[in-house]
């Protein structure tokens, strides 16, 4: 098995929605805002290859939105997600199975890209996973969450024919597995991969940066925040006490993280890249 980091550039997000009920005073100094109030933010994907499968969890904002909708969250950098995969000696064609954690759209909307005047998908041969009671949601979307899950970034997916649902007994390749989180949206998947004797957890939503691992530190995005604080202190004690590493889509810095246990409880031990690790 061999696992990659693909970095599809930055973008920008409230400071104060980012870290909900943490005051400015503490969290401006984790991650530091702009005269805007806007902070910085990693769209880091992960690929997995593992014998004929190449695997991509995740896949950033895309680029098919118009000029309005990224002028509110500022897309930046130099990485994008076809020069990654060029970095690493892959291509868009080569991908066989595209994992979604959720469809918001800072998650998804690389899947589709604009083939002329038409959305088609961005991974011609690849799968796409979803979750079905999230699916469902995101079609159907509440008041809160409907500005999040954009439907060029949703229908095109069910209209390719690509479209699968994720189910327990669907091993994607040896060594996956996951868990669903409810807190920061309905049935968001967790992955879980086993690689030579470590377990790499990608956290999405649940803690997207290497600040947000203390229990308090819930966006405010979050549709169910007490959801969030208690799946977060129930992971990160298990994870503690089974070495996992967590790897951070969000994090503008740390791409990954063991943890340890404290007298304030668990917090991050160490950073390091997924090259250090692999």
């Amino acid at each position: 098995m061999n696992l990659y980091t693909i970095d599809t550039g930055f973008f920008k997000l409230d400071g104060g929605a980012m870290f909900g009920v943490v005051p400015k005073s503490i969290w401006n100094k984790l991650n530091p805002a702009d005269e805007k109030n806007l902070c910085t933010w990693a769209m880091r994907c992960l690929l997995i290859e593992e014998g004929n499968k190449l695997v991509l969890i995740d896949c950033g904002l895309g680029n098919k939105q118009n000029e309005k909708f990224f002028s509110y969250y500022e897309p930046h950098g130099e990485a994008t997600l076809e020069k990654s995969l060029k970095q690493k000696g892959f291509s868009p064609g080569d991908i066989t199975d595209v994992l979604l954690t959720h469809l918001h759209f800072d998650h998804c909307g690389g899947a589709i890209k604009m083939d002329g005047e038409k959305y088609a998908p961005a991974f011609k041969n690849a799968t796409y996973w979803s979750e079905a009671a999230h699916w469902q949601w995101a079609m159907y979307p509440n008041d809160r969450e409907k500005a999040s899950f954009l439907r060029e970034n949703i229908l095109p997916i069910e209209q390719s024919g690509q479209l699968r649902f994720l189910k327990k007994v669907d091993a994607l390749f040896e060594g996956f597995d996951y868990m669903l989180s409810g807190g920061h949206t309905e049935a968001m998947v967790i992955p879980h991969i086993r690689y030579k004797d470590k377990t790499l957890v990608y956290m999405a939503d649940l803690i997207p940066s290497s600040a947000h691992v203390p229990v308090p530190y819930v966006m405010g995005y979050d549709i169910r925040p007490l959801v969030t604080m208690e799946e977060k202190k129930k992971f990160l004690e298990y994870a503690c006490k089974q070495n996992y590493l967590l790897f951070f889509e969000h994090d503008p810095v740390v791409e990954c993280c063991s943890l340890q246990m404290t007298e304030r409880g668990v917090r991050v031990e160490k950073t390091m890249r997924l090259e250090e690790i692999v």
